[in-house]
Protein backbone atom coordinates (compact mmCIF):
# COMPACT_ATOMS: atom_id res chain seq x y z
CA UNK A 1 0.00 0.00 0.00
CA UNK A 2 1.42 3.33 -1.08
CA UNK A 3 -0.51 5.99 0.82
CA UNK A 4 -3.92 7.03 2.05
CA UNK A 5 -5.64 7.92 -1.21
CA UNK A 6 -8.79 9.39 0.32
CA UNK A 7 -11.13 9.39 3.27
CA UNK A 8 -14.77 8.69 2.44
CA UNK A 9 -17.42 10.58 4.40
CA UNK A 10 -21.08 9.56 4.27
CA UNK A 11 -23.42 12.55 4.07
CA UNK A 12 -27.18 12.95 3.91
CA UNK A 13 -27.01 15.92 1.54
CA UNK A 14 -24.15 16.32 -0.87
CA UNK A 15 -25.21 19.90 -1.59
CA UNK A 16 -24.99 20.87 2.09
CA UNK A 17 -21.80 18.90 2.72
CA UNK A 18 -20.05 20.48 -0.27
CA UNK A 19 -20.69 23.94 1.15
CA UNK A 20 -19.45 22.84 4.58
CA UNK A 21 -16.26 21.17 3.35
CA UNK A 22 -15.39 23.91 0.87
CA UNK A 23 -15.60 26.41 3.75
CA UNK A 24 -13.75 24.11 6.15
CA UNK A 25 -10.87 23.29 3.82
CA UNK A 26 -10.96 26.54 1.83
CA UNK A 27 -10.83 24.39 -1.29
CA UNK A 28 -13.17 23.77 -4.23
CA UNK A 29 -14.75 20.48 -5.17
CA UNK A 30 -12.83 19.33 -8.24
CA UNK A 31 -15.13 16.53 -9.35
CA UNK A 32 -18.59 15.11 -8.78
CA UNK A 33 -19.87 11.89 -10.27
CA UNK A 34 -22.42 9.16 -9.81
CA UNK A 35 -21.28 5.57 -9.31
CA UNK A 36 -24.50 3.74 -10.15
CA UNK A 37 -23.12 0.31 -9.26
CA UNK A 38 -22.55 1.47 -5.67
CA UNK A 39 -25.66 3.64 -5.44
CA UNK A 40 -23.76 6.83 -4.63
CA UNK A 41 -23.09 10.32 -5.85
CA UNK A 42 -19.62 11.53 -4.92
CA UNK A 43 -17.79 14.83 -4.64
CA UNK A 44 -14.02 15.11 -4.24
CA UNK A 45 -11.86 17.76 -2.64
CA UNK A 46 -8.05 17.65 -2.87
CA UNK A 47 -6.28 18.53 0.39
CA UNK A 48 -2.52 18.41 -0.06
CA UNK A 49 -1.61 14.92 -1.29
CA UNK A 50 -4.87 13.43 0.00
CA UNK A 51 -8.51 13.61 -0.99
CA UNK A 52 -11.82 13.80 0.81
CA UNK A 53 -14.68 11.93 -0.87
CA UNK A 54 -18.18 12.99 0.12
CA UNK A 55 -20.74 10.22 -0.49
CA UNK A 56 -24.49 10.67 -0.79
CA UNK A 57 -26.84 7.73 -1.37
CA UNK A 58 -28.60 7.79 -4.72
CA UNK A 59 -31.21 5.26 -3.54
CA UNK A 60 -32.66 3.99 -0.28
CA UNK A 61 -31.03 0.58 -0.88
CA UNK A 62 -27.54 2.07 -1.26
CA UNK A 63 -24.84 0.94 1.19
CA UNK A 64 -24.42 4.63 2.10
CA UNK A 65 -28.14 4.98 2.92
CA UNK A 66 -27.91 1.89 5.14
CA UNK A 67 -24.73 3.22 6.80
CA UNK A 68 -26.33 6.59 7.59
CA UNK A 69 -29.51 4.93 8.88
CA UNK A 70 -27.44 2.77 11.24
CA UNK A 71 -24.58 5.08 12.26
CA UNK A 72 -25.43 8.57 11.03
CA UNK A 73 -23.25 10.80 8.91
CA UNK A 74 -19.50 10.49 9.30
CA UNK A 75 -16.37 8.69 8.22
CA UNK A 76 -17.38 5.75 6.06
CA UNK A 77 -14.04 4.38 4.84
CA UNK A 78 -10.34 4.93 4.41
CA UNK A 79 -8.94 4.23 0.95
CA UNK A 80 -5.37 3.18 0.26
CA UNK A 81 -3.65 3.53 -3.10
CA UNK A 82 -2.06 0.34 -4.45
CA UNK A 83 -0.02 -0.36 -7.58
CA UNK A 84 -1.53 -3.78 -8.31
CA UNK A 85 -4.99 -4.25 -6.82
CA UNK A 86 -5.30 -7.90 -7.86
CA UNK A 87 -1.98 -8.80 -6.20
CA UNK A 88 -2.93 -6.83 -3.09
CA UNK A 89 -6.31 -8.58 -2.91
CA UNK A 90 -4.56 -11.96 -3.08
CA UNK A 91 -2.06 -10.93 -0.40
CA UNK A 92 -4.82 -9.79 1.94
CA UNK A 93 -6.86 -12.97 1.39
CA UNK A 94 -3.78 -15.03 2.29
CA UNK A 95 -3.42 -12.91 5.44
CA UNK A 96 -6.98 -13.83 6.42
CA UNK A 97 -8.84 -10.65 5.50
CA UNK A 98 -12.37 -10.91 4.13
CA UNK A 99 -12.91 -8.98 0.89
CA UNK A 100 -16.32 -7.76 -0.22
CA UNK A 101 -15.72 -8.77 -3.84
CA UNK A 102 -13.65 -11.35 -5.67
CA UNK A 103 -12.55 -8.98 -8.43
CA UNK A 104 -11.91 -5.22 -8.52
CA UNK A 105 -14.82 -3.03 -9.62
CA UNK A 106 -14.91 0.34 -11.35
CA UNK A 107 -15.13 3.10 -8.75
CA UNK A 108 -15.22 6.86 -8.60
CA UNK A 109 -12.39 9.11 -9.79
CA UNK A 110 -11.15 6.65 -12.47
CA UNK A 111 -10.22 3.92 -9.98
CA UNK A 112 -10.50 0.17 -9.72
CA UNK A 113 -11.64 -0.62 -6.18
CA UNK A 114 -12.14 -3.42 -3.70
CA UNK A 115 -13.31 -3.20 -0.09
CA UNK A 116 -12.06 -5.11 2.94
CA UNK A 117 -14.85 -6.10 5.33
CA UNK A 118 -14.78 -3.95 8.48
CA UNK A 119 -14.95 -7.05 10.70
CA UNK A 120 -11.52 -7.95 9.31
CA UNK A 121 -10.02 -4.54 10.09
CA UNK A 122 -11.11 -3.60 13.61
CA UNK A 123 -14.40 -2.09 12.49
CA UNK A 124 -12.97 0.10 9.71
CA UNK A 125 -14.09 -0.31 6.10
CA UNK A 126 -10.90 -0.27 4.00
CA UNK A 127 -10.92 0.48 0.28
CA UNK A 128 -8.12 -0.49 -2.07
CA UNK A 129 -7.72 1.85 -5.06
CA UNK A 130 -5.71 1.51 -8.24
CA UNK A 131 -5.76 3.99 -11.10
CA UNK A 132 -7.90 2.38 -13.81
CA UNK A 133 -5.36 3.36 -16.44
CA UNK A 134 -2.50 1.56 -14.60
Amino acid sequence: MNKIEHIGIAVSSLETAIVTYQKLLNLPVYKTEEVASEGVITAFLQCGPNKIELLEASSDSSPIAKFIAKKGEGIHHIAFEVDDIVAEMERLKKEGFVLLSDVPKPGADNKLVCFVHPKSANGVLIELCQNASS
